[in-house]
């Protein structure tokens, strides 16, 4: 059982592992970005979950390796591996296939709202910008960014009347929620065009809503 291959994962000799040959690591959602549970690696873990994918952990208490979700099968597929700027602590986010927490709760600080996914914008934002920067000819963002603030703002307007027609037809049980879903996240991604188009990041928006909010 092998996942997809972790993102450039710290190299084990730089990591500064404790007296006890341990360093903690803190496990966050991929999608949504909550902090699921922390648990300690050893460096034969850390090997396991370089190579399998999957994180393994030290058992300090039962002196064992531990693959997490070995026994509930709730997995934790790994997709980045970042070590702190002491090299001390590592952040793996991660991809949950069930509870994180042995009380079977989302996570094992609280049980708390799962969120909505938000998180995983920033990974669309990463490529979007990318594009844009680069400009790869076979790409549908880069025709996009060429043609300009008309273009891109046209696109804006045209995904915004698809949505309202969808919700007018969920409104009266005529689409499902999966087609109104999908007319919504293309006026997502086409809202992050425009505004990649305009060198304008969306944490500008998102401060603009911040303000909003605290008035």
């Amino acid at each position: 059982m092998t996942a997809s291959p972790i993102t450039d994962p710290p190299p084990a000799k730089k990591l500064r592992w404790d007296s006890q040959g341990l360093i903690p690591g803190v496990i966050q959602d991929a999608l949504t970005g909550q902090v699921l549970m922390v648990a300690y690696l050893n460096s034969e873990s850390y090997a396991l979950t370089l190579e399998t994918g999957y994180v393994h952990f030290w058992s300090r208490s039962r002196r064992e390796l531990w693959l997490k979700g070995a026994t509930s099968g709730s997995l934790l597929e790994a997709v980045t591996i970042a070590a702190d700027c002491d090299a001390d602590t590592l952040l793996i986010t991660a991809r949950p296939a069930g509870p994180a927490c042995h009380r079977q709760t989302v996570t094992c600080f609280d049980d708390g709202p799962r969120g909505q996914g938000f998180h995983w914008l920033e990974r669309l934002w990463e490529v979007i910008a990318s594009r844009a920067e680069q400009r790869p000819a076979a790409s549908y963002t880069t025709r996009l960014l060429e043609g300009g603030a008309d273009l891109t703002g046209r696109k804006v307007v045209e995904e915004a009347t698809e949505v309202l027609m969808a919700a007018k037809d969920h409104a009266h049980g005529e689409a499902d929620n999966l087609r109104l879903a999908e007319e919504i996240a293309d006026l997502i991604y086409h809202l992050l065009v425009l505004a990649a188009e305009r060198n304008v990041s969306p944490s500008e928006a998102i401060t603009v809503l911040n303000k909003r909010f605290d008035t």
